[in-house]
């Protein structure tokens, strides 16, 4: 028997327009998802292209002789730039993970009942969100009244390294905030249930698990450390000899790329120094997401 046909409500009458308009809504997501990659596959097949006339191994096993063609390579600038990532990182990520711990997990437990705690937890919360959008320019002339004046470092691995730290810092701070607060507070509470302290509950459990985010704020920061230049412009100095010491000046591969676009005709070797530092971005990116598995394995 055939079953009557249910009234129409308005419910039921209003349906159609939210499924035309969820569609409308994914599509537009799409055609932007697409434009991002479109735009990113261009850029890197552009330079790709022009690198390719150039890329050899002569390029990146001899050092940068000068000239208005652009004579020698690039291997004293590969050089510099990863003994410059592997120092800004290894003195900011400690800093600035040990104060999102505390400005996440103890701060606002120890200080809740007094005031000027508090505002100084809140100024000290705006001061990072601040110098998270300070321009680079400004960090590279602190560290050359600081580091390079001041302390008498001169333009060396050291000044750079240290004024790096002090532009990233914000960025690992506030990253790593956010991941931490990402973790459930149930974990917290079942973790403290069992009898764990503040800090085994921190260490063991909160940690491990924004691991993640935490790994991604160090990449960023390492992206934005190998592509930095003005910062260690005023603070690195420009020679392309290759740095004996903490003391040393260098020539990073960003900054060599800029000499090579703005003072010499050498377009097609600026290209190949710009392919040479997409890939060291990428296999250090790599290198770091494949340890952090590598952590998580062994943890759980």
């Amino acid at each position: 028997m055939r079953q009557p046909a249910l009234p129409r409500t308005p419910s039921t009458r209003l349906r159609p327009r939210r499924v035309l308009r969820q569609r409308l809504a994914f599509l537009f997501l799409w055609m932007a998802a697409a434009a991002a990659v479109s735009a990113l596959i261009a850029v890197v097949a552009f330079v790709g292209v022009r690198a390719v006339r150039v890329l050899n191994i002569d390029l990146l096993l001899t050092s940068p002789a000068g000239g208005l063609s652009g004579e020698g390579g690039i291997s004293t600038t590969i050089v510099t730039t990863l003994y410059l990532v592997a120092l800004t990182t290894g003195l900011a990520t400690p800093l600035g993970v040990g104060a999102a711990i505390y400005l996440t997990e103890y701060a606002g437990q120890a200080d809740g009942r007094r005031k000027p705690a508090l505002l100084l937890l809140s100024v000290a919360r705006f001061g990072v969100e601040t110098l998270a959008g300070v321009p680079s320019i400004v960090f590279g002339l602190f560290g050359y009244a600081l580091f390079v004046s001041a302390l008498h470092f001169g333009f060396s691995l050291l000044s750079a390294s240290l004024a790096g730290a002090c532009l990233i810092l914000p960025v690992i701070i506030r990253a790593t905030e956010e991941a931490l607060r990402a973790v459930p507070q149930a974990y917290r509470e079942g973790s403290l249930a069992l009898g764990a302290t503040q800090w085994q509950t921190v260490s063991g459990v909160v940690l491990p698990s924004a691991l993640p985010g935490i790994v991604t704020s160090v990449i960023l920061s390492i992206g934005r450390v190998v592509g930095e230049t003005a910062v260690f412009y005023v603070t690195l100095g420009g020679s392309s000899d290759l740095p004996r010491s903490l003391l040393s000046p260098g020539r990073t591969l960003a900054l060599h790329l800029y000499s090579l676009a703005m003072d010499t005709r050498a377009f097609d070797k600026a290209m190949g120094t710009g392919a040479v530092l997409v890939l060291i971005i990428i296999l250090l990116n790599a290198a770091i997401s494949l340890l952090s598995r590598h952590m998580l394995r062994i943890r759980g």
